[in-house]
């Protein structure tokens, strides 16, 4: 009865294993030919955008030979918004190509979570979440003991001015004795 119970344990964790590293091969592959076809895009686009901004760029020019100074500015400001639109162009491509890196990463990570809680790795402590909360739990003490201490200090002195209003003064008379 064991032995079957420990072969199919086994079994299923062979399974899950293979499963597992076939996603992270999958999600490997996947962020690679995403980051590659991000960049081919945005390459793509850069290069068509600067083409089209010097094709832009000649035929002003050659506009410009044709006609005077008026023509040569409007040459130019066509050249200025062709390239512009370039940059855009290229720096839009970029930030695709960007977010499909982080998220490749992103399924990286969990793949090899995920590897590491099938292998029976755990989980590593977040220091850097307690320390803060204890940092944050030492300055909220703080707080309380000055405050405390302030308001017994301020209790104090007005029972003192109390004890100094309410007190009666006797003056013993010297005069007759008898």
């Amino acid at each position: 009865m064991f032995a079957t119970r420990k072969n199919q344990a086994e079994r299923t964790a062979t399974q899950a294993w293979e499963y597992l590293s076939d996603a992270m091969a999958s999600a490997g592959e996947s962020a690679r030919d995403a980051g590659r076809q991000a960049a081919t895009t945005a390459d793509r686009a850069s290069r068509r955008g600067h083409e089209l901004a010097d094709r832009t760029s000649r035929s002003g020019r050659k506009l410009a030979a044709r006609v005077d100074k008026r023509s040569h500015k409007l040459a130019r400001r066509a050249s200025k918004k062709g390239h512009k639109f370039a940059d855009q162009v290229s720096g839009r491509a970029t930030q695709t190509a960007g977010r499909a890196n982080r998220a490749a990463d992103e399924a990286w990570g969990r793949a090899n979570a995920a590897a590491n809680a099938l292998a029976g790795h755990k989980a590593g402590r977040p220091w850097a979440l307690i320390a803060g909360v204890g940092l944050l739990g030492l300055a909220a003490g703080w707080v309380a003991a000055t405050t405390a201490r302030a308001a017994l200090e301020r209790e104090a002195e007005s029972e003192q001015l109390e004890l100094a209003e309410t007190a009666l003064v006797v003056t013993p008379t010297y005069g007759d004795e008898h």
